[in-house]
């Protein structure tokens, strides 16, 4: 068996030898070896778990990856590719987040629709009651959609009545879009805020792009630290074995073949 110096695992990945010892330390990979005379040996086993470690944290962050490992090497595989499932849900999510914004965004910058259903910048503000006619929703659904942080609506100095700019209108719309798309208000609020945050709809589309190049590029960070996992996974010998080559795959429960 070949053993490995601190310095060899470090020179591949251009890191520090305190770096190996800390993620040893960290339980990210397993402990290692020691001569008599104190000094730490490693295998291709180490190597291949720093490989797969330093790929996951590019494909899911620091935490996630630390989580993977630790379980990996504590013998828990399912609790280490219930962490991975949870990785690739989320960019799921987020994916599926990006396409509903961007069919927000091109159904709010559409142009002017039929009738009084386009408020343009300078228009007169609209009265909760305006606003709730225009969306065909109720005044109360409004009020819920601010009290979850959703809408901001300025406030009559006076009366104290809410008063709806086109910000807030755009803003009113984009959440009744993606209601109508089965989007929980918490989750809107995130991307309603985005929204605010890149200063208005032709601003977000520049966003979106750099969003989209992100996931693509999270994605792609996902098959390398798969790889990377797998071969891992079989120097450990913890996967249970698979179907022999050819074999029909087992059948799923209560599944009764027709004759």
């Amino acid at each position: 068996m070949k053993y490995l110096r601190p310095f060899d695992l470090a020179r591949e990945h251009g890191i520090s030898t305190q770096a190996v010892r800390n993620y040893e330390r960290d339980g990210f990979i397993p402990l290692a070896r020691r001569t008599p005379s104190g000094y730490r040996t490693y295998t291709e086993t180490h190597a291949a778990a720093l490989r797969a470690y330093l790929a996951l944290v590019q494909a899911y962050g620091y935490a996630t990856g630390g989580e993977i490992m630790r379980s990996l090497n504590t013998g828990d595989l399912d609790a280490a590719l219930t962490a991975v499932d949870r990785g690739h849900a989320q960019l799921l999510r987020d994916r599926s987040t990006l396409d509903a914004v961007g069919r927000a965004v091109e159904h709010l910058t559409s142009g002017p629709g039929p009738g009084p259903a386009h408020t343009s910048a300078g228009s007169e503000p609209l009265s909760i009651g305006e606003l709730a006619r225009r969306l065909g929703v109720t005044a109360a659904t409004l009020r819920n959609w601010e009290a979850v942080g959703i809408l901001t609506p300025a406030r009559e100095p006076v009366t104290g009545h809410r008063s709806y700019g086109a910000t807030d209108v755009r803003d009113a719309e984009l959440t009744h879009l993606l209601r109508r798309g089965g989007y929980p208000l918490e989750h809107i609020r995130t991307v309603v805020r985005q929204i605010r945050t890149a200063g208005g709809t032709e601003a977000l589309s520049d966003a979106l792009d750099d969003w989209r190049r992100r996931l693509t590029a999270r994605g792609v960070s996902m098959l390398d630290a798969a790889a990377q996992l797998g071969g891992y996974v079989a120097l450990l010998g913890v996967a249970p074995a698979g179907p022999t080559a050819g074999a029909e795959p087992a059948p799923a429960p209560g599944y009764s073949p027709t004759v």
